[in-house]
């Protein structure tokens, strides 16, 4: 009670008409209540007014309207403006003036609806930087709180740079730029790449006119494609081809770089207008043929990696960035055309030697076949004429049979000598690709790497023995086995053909024989150098016709006798001479079919 000081009360308070609540003093409650209105601001519920930030903590923002009662906001209502601070002037929307327990209820976030669509379209046309808070990720970009509106940023409009992960950015608040509206839909399109592209270009426009041809900057490798690499020179992009990652071959550029990386690259090239600037790894190092031994040589032998398959050859990496070609022709001594990839593959590890090198124009052609002996140097010796071996077939033609010996070492042999009998019309009648045939060594072309060869010459010729058995009047069973315009070919015994024309296939009866048709057939032309046997059908009948006209000619004689004279001593001693020579014929002729019998009887055997 010390404390409290002496407080005098007033002498002329009239405390009968306090009690009865009429005036306070000279002056009526009514008059008290319209003054105290007066200090107030006037506002209406469903409208927007300014009013001042007085207190804020985590949960909640108390706003002063200049009304009876202050408002409180939820906090959440501004996460968009993260810089919040008591004294900031806020627009609200007055939702209610009093409420059931007399508070004044307040939206901040509906005062920013009201007004968002105006502010937007303000800010489009004074191209306002305004604030916004990235809500959460969606197709093709991110949801934007501005306004109280949402927004969409395009993935391409965070940044300058590609965005490789956009959840970093959900929750926070940013600077963006209205760069487009749908008044129809009410769509708002921000970006804030906007924001830093100006001075981004003024950033290239110093750096381009900086740069010179042959220069070196650091960069960091900002994206990796297929075809070569984007590096950040500090605000201008250059890009280094695959090519140009370094002098060996190079199938992914990631085998060379990484993201992120900070290297050193040379300017090769740059056009002020298109702003495109050409950068290269490789040139800051020699040139991989430059530091090549001075020692090596042509026909040196050098190993390396198969790096490029093609139909024509294989190219070979003899050192890092240095590369030779194998043509198909220098990986085989076989002259069968035949594709690289039949005896190499990429990544293959091989030996080879240098055929050609040329230092000025960075070529080197190699060989794979020079690495073991040619096979046609010592041909004489390995397969000298009249030998036999086993080849083969590898190819027809309409004049003999290619085969091969061994590897590279290839021979024909005519249709001609391919059967001593046989008239071969095409070699597939005789032969199949592939398969094996014996051979005998005839001639030998070692200038053109070609073995002329034979195969009926493996067996004896019968037309030796032929002679003997198919002489000119002989007569033979013969089967027609092809009619041809000409004539026939006729099939005979021991595997061997005759040709029969036309007029001399008439038959007894008068008709023409056929294919097929097994007749008698008279030799009338043995010809053993061309191997040629004509043959008679007709002749068989016109010659006993002839032979039976002469015996009856001869029995008419008979029929009228001459009485015999008395032969005188000279005329008997004749005919006995005849009859003694007539009997030395046939038993020489008996000796020689005998003879001809053998021969005949060893060559059915041979057969």
């Amino acid at each position: 009670m010390e404390n409290l000081k002496n407080i005098q009360p007033v002498d002329d308070f009239n405390w009968d008409v306090f009690e009865k609540g009429d005036s306070y003093g000279d002056v009526s409650k009514d008059d008290l209540v319209k003054t105290y209105d007066g200090t107030l601001n006037t506002v209406k519920d469903k409208e927007v007014v300014i009013g001042t930030v007085s207190s804020m903590n985590k949960r909640e923002v108390v706003i002063n309207i200049g009304f009876k009662s202050d408002g409180v906001v939820p906090m959440s209502e501004f996460r968009y403006n993260p810089d919040l601070k008591e004294g900031d002037e806020v627009e609200v929307y007055i939702e209610n003036q009093e409420d059931k327990k007399g508070q004044l209820i307040l939206s901040h976030r509906q005062a920013r609806a009201v007004r968002s669509w105006s502010r937007v379209n303000e800010a489009l046309e004074k191209d306002e930087i305004i604030k916004g808070f990235i809500k959460c990720r969606t197709k093709g970009g991110m949801i934007v709180d501005v306004f109280g509106l949402e927004a969409f940023l395009p993935g391409s409009q965070i940044d300058v740079k590609p965005i490789r992960d956009y959840d970093v950015f959900v929750g926070k608040t940013m600077e963006f730029k209205v760069v487009k509206i749908n008044q129809e839909f009410k769509n708002v399109v921000v970006s804030h790449k906007a924001l830093i592209e100006a001075e981004l270009e003024q950033q290239k426009k110093e750096i381009i006119s900086k740069l010179e041809k042959g220069q070196v900057l650091e960069g960091t490798v900002k994206n990796i494609t297929s075809y070569g690499v984007f590096v950040d020179l500090g605000g201008v992009d250059g890009l280094i081809h695959i090519t140009d990652l370094s002098w060996g071959r190079v199938s992914r550029p990631e085998e060379i770089v990484e993201l992120d990386q900070k290297i050193n690259v040379a300017i090769l090239d740059f056009d002020d207008e298109k702003r495109r600037i050409a950068l290269g790894l490789k040139q800051l190092t020699t040139h991989p043929w430059e530091a090549l031994s001075a020692d090596l040589k042509t026909g040196d032998v050098v190993k390396g990696k198969v790096v490029v398959m093609a139909d024509y050859g294989a190219f070979i990496e003899v050192a890092p960035g240095v590369e030779g070609l194998v043509h198909v022709s220098e990986m085989s001594w076989t002259q069968h055309l035949r594709s690289a990839q039949d005896f190499l593959k990429a990544g293959d590890e091989i030996e080879a030697v240098i055929l050609t090198l040329d230092r000025e124009e960075r070529k080197m052609s190699l060989g794979i076949k020079q690495l073991k002996n040619d096979p046609w140097e010592n041909i004489e010796t390995r397969f000298p004429a009249g030998s036999k071996h086993t080849a083969k077939v590898r190819n027809f033609t309409n004049f003999g049979v290619f085969v091969e010996i061994e590897e590279g070492v290839d021979g024909l042999i005519h249709i001609s000598d391919l059967s001593w009998t046989k008239k071969v019309k095409h070699p597939s009648e005789f032969t199949q690709i592939g398969t094996p045939i014996e051979v005998q060594v005839l001639e030998i072309d070692k200038e053109n790497r070609r073995l002329s060869l034979g195969h009926k010459q493996l067996e004896e010729n019968p037309w030796d023995v032929f002679e003997t058995i198919f002489t000119v009047g002989s007569v033979h069973e013969g089967l027609i086995t092809e009619a041809l315009d000409k004539g026939a070919v006729v099939s005979l015994p021991y595997g061997v053909e005759g040709f029969s024309t036309p007029k001399h296939l008439v038959k007894e009866d008068g008709s023409q024989a056929a294919v097929d048709e097994k007749l008698t057939f008279k030799v009338i032309e043995f010809n053993k150098e061309s191997k040629r046997i004509i043959l008679s059908h007709s002749r068989i009948h016109e010659d006993e016709q002839k032979s039976a006209r002469k015996e009856a000619a001869g029995e008419k004689k008979a029929a009228t006798p001459k009485q015999p004279r008395p032969p005188k001593a000279e005329e008997q001693q004749a005919v006995g001479s005849n009859n003694s020579q007539s009997e030395k014929t046939t038993l020489g002729d008996i000796e020689e079919l005998a003879a001809l019998k053998e021969k005949m009887s060893a060559a059915a055997s041979a057969e």
